[in-house]
């Protein structure tokens, strides 16, 4: 896809985020595109469910796989605004998405490249074309943005 492609979906993705954010839920934000459609549009839901899978990608996945009436998503992106950790890479894994793109890294838990790779890991069977770093800074942000107002909070509180 072309990069202004891949910005403007991501700038879908950092709107799902803000979503999340005004629910006091982490800010990520996904979507999954087929044919240049979106098809599935989803942010984190930890917090509301009470559930710690539900990231924003897990919920993608299965709103896509409904979406095809299919278990694969092949010909699918993942547009995220932050990398995938383990658990939504080995889903996506599973899933056989073909592409994902995000916006910032994650140093703690990502499982594109920054921690670990499970995404093009040669043991599995699917491998995932990655492309990192759409609208990092903007998409880092958000969640910058995020923690800093909580750690706000929680000193107004404390004093």
């Amino acid at each position: 896809m072309k990069p202004n492609l891949d910005e403007m979906f991501m700038k879908h993705a950092m709107q799902q985020a803000m979503m999340a954010a005004g629910k006091d839920e982490v800010p990520v934000g996904a979507v999954i595109v087929h044919e240049n459609k979106i098809i599935a549009k989803a942010h984190n839901q930890i917090e509301m469910l009470k559930d710690p899978t539900a990231h924003a990608e897990m919920i993608a996945i299965t709103q896509a796989a409904n979406y095809l009436q299919l278990k694969w998503l092949q010909e699918c992106t993942l547009y995220v605004t932050i990398e995938p950790c383990s658990m939504c890479t080995g889903a996506l894994v599973l899933s056989r998405i073909t592409r994902v793109c995000f916006g910032a890294t994650d140093p703690k838990t990502g499982a594109c490249g920054s921690v670990i790779n499970i995404a093009s890991h040669r043991s599995l069977n699917h491998r995932i074309e990655v492309q990192g770093g759409i609208l990092a800074e903007e998409c880092a942000g958000l969640l910058s943005e995020f923690f800093q107002k909580k750690r706000q909070a929680k000193r107004s509180i404390e004093n």
